[in-house]
């Protein structure tokens, strides 16, 4: 299997190469080169399958067993940086950098990161938002030969490996959704996506072109410019990010989307270059005819206001007695509004990322309580350290200078050198 980016400048490369690696050299986003295509008798393999199987069969379409041998690969679920952190705090060959926005994520979220004092952690709490920190990122992944010298890669989903997990989401969802899969042709089912980088979103569509029978719901908050590039092929930036309650997702550049254009236009390389890059300059672009029109065929959307999540969550809990984090109710008011349209649907799933117990604030705005674990009351009381990355500063500057420095603090161990 290959990787190729999706603007076409950059040399192929193997999946050991896409794992440890960024953006491609020419700005763009990897891809694989071909997607296998599943037939009826594998779908049925495969629904038997616990989710760890599940993961493992699908990655093995992917990843050569010569690079990550099946019985070895593991994954985790949570927020992003949490996760990562969580994964190789105390490691002693990793070194991770996380940068986080500051007072766009919940105090939770904000000290699952920053209270962990491990020696290989390093957190920054940038004076920005969600897209502003992507910037110094993309600068640095632009830079081949750093990104080579220092053994960088990325661990959201600008990372191809993040994205082929994701697709599992959907394929799982399918299995456990599907009334039969003895039926002719394969029943559909409906896949609500909460999404603000739209990576589970490039997920869905991919699982689509593997022969996966799913309809795909995008629901985003009042940041909308995945649901405006949907229901008019208007991918064009706002004034500003509006802060809402599904902070995670309070994101104007969803880099994902990328991804989507290109397999929705026949892996045409030049068409996406030509558009990228125009939204780069411009921050806007209308999409052409032909590939907006293959976008309506595979997804529709819907946009949800923090009031909708509110009673949403609400609703939930009235219903279910299950409480919803904001994210999850964004998809979760898509449902209610079909529901309440009493519109027929097939059988509908919606993709849930996170605990509520993360976002206090969502959950008092929507009148309810939520009992929080002990571990997470505990972060309160421990000591939190984070640099800051204030407005004014040189942001790519910063990150580059502490990716060097730890290389020399590397070099010195390696070497037994004194400090």
């Amino acid at each position: 299997m290959w990787y190729v980016s999706t603007r076409g400048m950059a040399p192929r490369i193997d999946f050991e190469e896409a794992l440890f690696s960024g953006y491609a050299p020419d700005g763009g986003l990897y891809m694989p080169e071909e997607l296998p295509q599943l037939g009826r008798e594998t779908l049925h393999e495969w629904s038997t399958l616990s989710y760890p199987s599940l993961v493992k069969e699908l990655c093995s379409l992917f990843i050569g067993p010569e690079l990550i041998p099946r019985d070895d690969l593991n994954g985790t679920s949570g927020d992003t940086g949490s996760a990562a952190i969580e994964s190789v705090q105390g490691a002693k060959n990793v070194d991770i950098i996380v940068l986080l926005p500051k007072g766009h994520c919940t105090k939770i979220q904000e000290l699952q990161m920053t209270t962990v004092l491990r020696e290989n952690v390093h957190v920054f709490g940038v004076e920005g938002n969600s897209d502003e920190l992507d910037e110094p990122i993309k600068t640095v992944f632009a830079d081949m030969a750093f990104v080579k010298k220092h053994n960088l890669m990325s661990l959201n989903s600008i990372n191809w490996s993040r994205v082929l997990v994701q697709i599992a989401h959907h394929f799982f969802a399918y299995f456990r959704c599907a009334p039969s899969l003895d039926m002719h042709p394969l029943p559909p089912v409906e896949v609500v996506v909460p999404t603000g980088a739209a990576g589970n979103l490039a997920a869905g569509c991919i699982a689509q072109k593997m022969g996966l029978p799913i309809h795909l719901v995008v629901a985003v908050n009042s940041n909308d410019i995945i649901h405006r590039t949907v229901q008019w092929g208007d991918f064009s930036l706002s004034k500003a990010v509006k802060p809402t309650l599904a902070s995670a997702m309070d994101i104007q550049v969803p880099y994902n989307m990328e991804r989507i254009f290109w397999l929705l236009s026949s892996s045409d390389s030049q068409v996406i270059r030509a558009l990228m890059e125009q939204f780069e300059r411009t921050k806007s672009v209308s999409l052409p005819k032909e590939l907006h029109s293959k976008l309506l065929e595979a997804v529709t959307s819907q946009s949800v206001s923090d009031e909708a999540i509110t009673q949403t969550m609400g609703r939930c809990w009235q219903e279910n007695q299950y409480l919803l984090c904001p994210h999850s109710a964004v998809a979760v008011s898509c449902h209610y509004q079909q529901v309440d349209r009493q519109q027929p649907s097939p059988p509908r799933c919606c993709l849930a990322p996170a605990s509520a117990a993360k976002f206090p604030e969502a959950v008092r705005a929507a009148r309810l309580t939520v009992d929080t674990p002990a571990e997470i009351l505990a972060l309160e009381h421990k000591e939190a350290r984070c640099t800051p990355m204030r407005k004014g500063d040189d942001w790519t500057r910063m990150l580059r200078d502490t990716i060097e420095d730890l290389s020399q603090q590397w070099q010195r161990r390696f070497l037994n050198l004194p400090a």
